[in-house]
């Protein structure tokens, strides 16, 4: 199976990610599911509720790729998957940016639907980042939250 994760500043274009998953994978395709989160504008569950302005992420390098190679590499083995590809940005963002890409290919699209949501789930989770966000209320740092932890124990 093909991973590919990019960790970057910059944002990144859902369209020249998902064609090249197509270019990468052919015609064993059968189906490409994909997730894109975006910064929300409050964070009433795991913020202070406030009115987000920005939300800062943190990683450590080589750690951070890591984490989220060991993520994928459990979702190969539960699903017959041909490619996984990960794009996570890092440093500051503001409401509506663009912070998280998930696109998984697969014959089939009960395994690409599985698997990324897998993936989506442990990434909330398990992925090294470091959230900050700062909103009208005050600044302060961002954990997953008890639903997230819940969500990801499932696929146990």
């Amino acid at each position: 199976m093909g991973q590919l994760i990019h960790i970057q500043q910059q944002d990144f274009s859902v369209d020249d990610a998902y064609k090249a998953m197509r270019d990468a994978y052919g015609s064993e395709v059968g189906g490409i599911a994909s997730f894109v989160g975006l910064v929300r504008d409050r964070n009433a569950k795991a913020g202070d509720g406030g009115k987000v302005q920005t939300l800062t992420l943190e990683h450590y390098p080589g750690m951070t790729e890591k984490s989220i190679e060991k993520i994928l590499g459990h979702a190969e083995e539960r699903w017959p998957l041909l490619g996984c590809h990960v794009i996570h940005r890092v440093g500051t963002m503001a409401p509506s940016e663009q912070i998280v890409l998930v696109m998984v290919a697969s014959a089939h699209r009960d395994a690409a639907f599985a698997g990324a949501q897998y993936i989506m789930d442990c990434l909330k989770t398990e992925a090294v980042f470091w959230k900050n966000e700062q909103s009208d209320l005050g600044q302060g740092w961002v954990e997953s939250t008890s639903e997230d932890q819940a969500r990801a124990k499932l696929w146990d």
